[in-house]
């Protein structure tokens, strides 16, 4: 295993470095490409020669290992995850504002704990798409926005319940005068020497600009925005980057969704076409991928909810899971979590082969769970899958918790898994 200290300050390297999908895909084709790997074109000839490749639409990516003398039809083993966090979009017309305050119009992205972005320092990134056809990346990681609280004197009840309109109180302030139609897109064309006027459209977030910490007595606990998912995007790929040099004849294969938080319904989601269609090419074709996909098992990994000391009573008292005890394996009976037991053996062969410990996350029966694309993925392909995550405290709020130790603990896990013929 790696040394623990080393691979936390990567993943939070990591993760500052991807404040969107956008950005988490650069820096994946940043550390692939390192590595040796080569962009495969989706619309160009598909190569079939050995090493390493991967594909990139937008906000998603998938990355492959293909061994040497593979034939078609050969099994493959897949670590899929999602590039997306909970967020402020930025809307298309941005530039707002009232009684001498310029702010930015958003609308809130997937289900975001909204009083977590309450008085934060937050920067804005995303994509310019130009009217060439191009996009620009942007990232202003400097204090730019916030979304003050109102005083307490103002609003003496809060603290018996905090209300938060999202189209009136979310609205981030990032300076004073009047608003006027174009400043947030010529200040941002300004930060990467764009035309302003050359830009059609944007995706652009909020992120939040507090660092990843380590904190507690012990340093054993991990604060950072964007664990739910990055965590499992930045353990995929060193997955993938470990399998890619043991001798095995299974394809090991990552991909990371964009909008998993939204439903993924998207094009570039999981219940989009694009996994399938991938898969079936590097499975040989059509006729070869019936063959694959039924020897094919998927690791959907997830972030998963640590037991909260606080609350007790949300949980299931004996599947309970806590940072730094090993990734969960996670179960729901409705599979809302595509777990089943062949799966969960898998799951448990890989940790017993890695020397990591495992432990669960089912429910409680009278408070529903979340998803994730496990489900989507079985049920679009047949193919095997079974749910696992680190457990994390705080998910989607704009600054999460985990264990330090949990992020190295998955990475092993992972590589036997996507390296494991049986």
């Amino acid at each position: 295993m790696h040394d623990v200290a080393d691979l936390v300050l990567d993943l939070a390297d990591f993760i500052t470095a991807s404040p969107t999908p956008y950005h988490a895909v650069a820096e994946t084709v940043r550390r692939l490409s390192e590595a040796g790997f080569t962009e495969q074109p989706e619309a160009g000839e598909w190569s079939t020669e050995p090493g390493g490749r991967y594909v990139v639409r937008d906000g998603t990516l998938l990355a492959w290992w293909q061994p040497a003398d593979t034939r078609p039809g050969a099994p493959m083993r897949i670590y899929a995850a999602h590039t997306d966090s909970p967020t402020l979009k930025v809307k298309p017309r941005p530039d707002t504002g009232a009684a001498g305050w310029r702010q930015v119009a958003v609308e809130v992205y997937g289900g975001a704990l909204w009083n977590s972005w309450l008085d934060r320092d937050l920067g804005v990134a995303g994509r310019l798409a130009l009217y060439d056809g191009s996009t620009v990346l942007v990232d202003v990681a400097r204090p730019l926005l916030r979304v003050p609280q109102l005083a307490i004197h103002l609003d003496r009840q809060v603290n018996q319940g905090l209300t938060l309109d999202p189209q009136q109180h979310l609205l981030p302030i990032w300076g004073l005068g009047a608003p006027s139609d174009g400043d947030l897109i010529e200040f941002l064309t300004a930060e990467v020497d764009v035309d302003p006027d050359e830009v059609a459209a944007h995706d652009l977030v909020v992120h939040d600009l507090t660092p990843p910490a380590r904190l507690g007595e012990e340093e054993e606990l991990l604060a950072a925005p964007r664990l739910d998912n990055l965590a499992s995007v930045h353990s995929g790929i060193g997955a993938l980057l470990a399998a890619s040099q043991e001798s095995s004849d299974v394809i090991p294969v990552f991909v990371g969704f964009d909008h998993e938080e939204i439903g993924s319904g998207t094009a570039t989601g999981a219940a989009g076409p694009l996994l399938e269609s991938v898969l079936t090419r590097i499975a040989g074709g059509f006729d070869a991928r019936i063959t694959s996909f039924a020897l094919s098992r998927c690791l959907s990994v997830d972030v998963t909810h640590a037991a909260h000391p606080n609350y007790l009573g949300q949980y299931d008292p004996i599947h309970r899971s806590l940072p730094n005890g090993g990734p969960a394996l996670k179960v729901n009976a409705n599979q809302r979590y595509a777990t089943d037991a062949p799966g969960a053996a898998a799951w448990a062969r890989a940790c017993r082969d890695a020397g990591v410990p495992s432990q669960y996350f089912v429910g409680k029966n009278t408070v529903p769970c979340g998803t994730t694309v496990g489900p989507i993925v079985a049920t679009r392909l047949g193919i095997r899958t079974v749910d696992v995550g680190i457990p994390v405290l705080s998910m989607h709020s704009a600054r999460e918790l985990c264990g330090v130790q949990d992020p190295e603990f998955l990475t092993a896990a992972a590589t036997a898994f996507l390296t494991d013929m049986t």
